[in-house]
């Protein structure tokens, strides 16, 4: 079973990672050929959007609002919403399956296992002050979108520059990332490696929403009292540090559905993942062909329903992009000497016009 669970994961994950590298890749095309003032001849991947979660909340609130997808980035709600459903079912699955993030969280855990060969949380008063941060984090943009922004406010921001190409400065990010940005990367890296699951666990704060909807998920990590041992394998694997051995059922927000309790589970019948309906566990592969079909699905019956590309032109991006790159070359070309030189006579300028009483000066006068 714990080959099986494992390998069903890691290939929905691996599936995930491919589709997230091919639209990366073909997006920094678009915004290359941007750049250099040609119009792409293929059309900007609208997956991009699925890393433009302010702008999904934004949008969200519209919809619920107006009652209509705006056309800027609505595939970032589309996916937003499809997040949101899956955890319905299967508590926060997406993290655990298709999260590129997880997956990054996976291997730094193992490299964790490596090195320090015996897992050592924090304290237990330590580890629930830091899971309380990410439902901070929540919380603040909660409130700034949801009650400090009025309708007017969500529109104009929708309409913005900055909104509508908020996927070009997402790119800039990280191609051209800040001094600053490297640091906080390499130190969550760091503490990723030392505490098992550092961001996910205590700063994502999209894991903190699907935590709190995955609580009235339907599919669930059921034991069975008769069968179980006590063993305790089971806490020891969880990466989200479940207490499992007395309950019937996991309830926990941290729960994400990977299904690692029951891979190392020693007894068939103690441990599943299971519906109300039927109640026998389902298999990995199930969950697996769920995620799939549901991501495929909604994306379908978005491009069906016209709500998966959105309505700025090639041409507006080009007017966006291309000048920007421009003056950035500008500006390297000029020697900076030279450019001190004609400050310094500009200002020689100023200042015998002011002595001379130049009629200019005393017209502005």
């Amino acid at each position: 079973m714990r080959n099986v669970q494992i390998e069903a994961r890691r290939f929905v994950q691996v599936v995930f990672l491919s589709i997230v590298i091919f639209i990366g890749v073909k997006f920094y095309l678009f915004v290359s050929y941007l750049e250099k003032g040609v119009i792409p001849s293929f059309e900007r991947p609208a997956g991009v959007e699925a890393f433009l979660p302010i702008s999904a909340i934004v949008s969200l609130k519209h919809w619920l609002f107006t009652g209509s997808i705006n056309s800027i980035h609505p595939s970032a709600l589309v996916l937003f919403l499809i997040i949101c459903f899956t955890a319905l079912f299967v508590k926060k699955g997406f993290c655990s399956w298709v999260c590129p993030i997880g997956l990054l969280s996976d291997i730094l855990s193992k490299l964790n296992e490596k090195i320090f060969k015996k897992k050592v949380p924090p304290a237990r008063g330590v580890d629930l002050f830091l899971r309380t941060l990410k439902y901070g984090i929540l919380a603040f943009f909660t409130y700034q979108i949801f009650w400090k922004m009025p309708i007017g406010s969500i529109e104009q921001f929708i309409q913005s520059p900055y909104n509508r190409f908020a996927d070009i400065k997402m790119l800039k990010f990280f191609t051209q990332i800040s001094a600053t940005a490297l640091t906080v990367i390499i130190v969550l890296t760091v503490l990723s490696i030392v505490i098992q699951n550092f961001w996910c666990r205590y700063l994502c704060p999209y894991g903190a929403l699907l935590g709190l909807i995955g609580v009235l998920s339907l599919g669930k990590v059921t034991r069975s009292p008769a069968h179980c041992t006590g063993c305790g394998k089971c806490e020891k694997a969880c990466p989200g540090r479940i207490t499992i051995r007395q309950k019937s059922s996991v309830l926990s927000p941290e729960c994400s559905a990977c299904m690692t309790c029951v891979g190392v589970c020693p007894e068939e019948k103690a441990l599943g993942f299971s519906f109300p309906v039927p109640k026998k566990p389902v298999s990995p592969k199930t969950v697996a062909l769920f995620l799939i079909l549901v991501f495929s699905g909604g994306i379908t019956i978005a491009k069906l329903t016209g709500n998966w590309q959105n309505r700025i032109t090639k041409q507006e991006y080009l007017s966006y992009a291309a000048p920007m790159k421009n003056r950035l070359n500008a500006l390297d070309r000029i020697d900076p000497q030279k450019m001190q030189k004609m400050i310094l006579m500009m200002r020689q300028l100023r200042e015998q016009q002011i002595q001379i009483g130049s009629p200019q000066i005393m017209k502005g006068k």
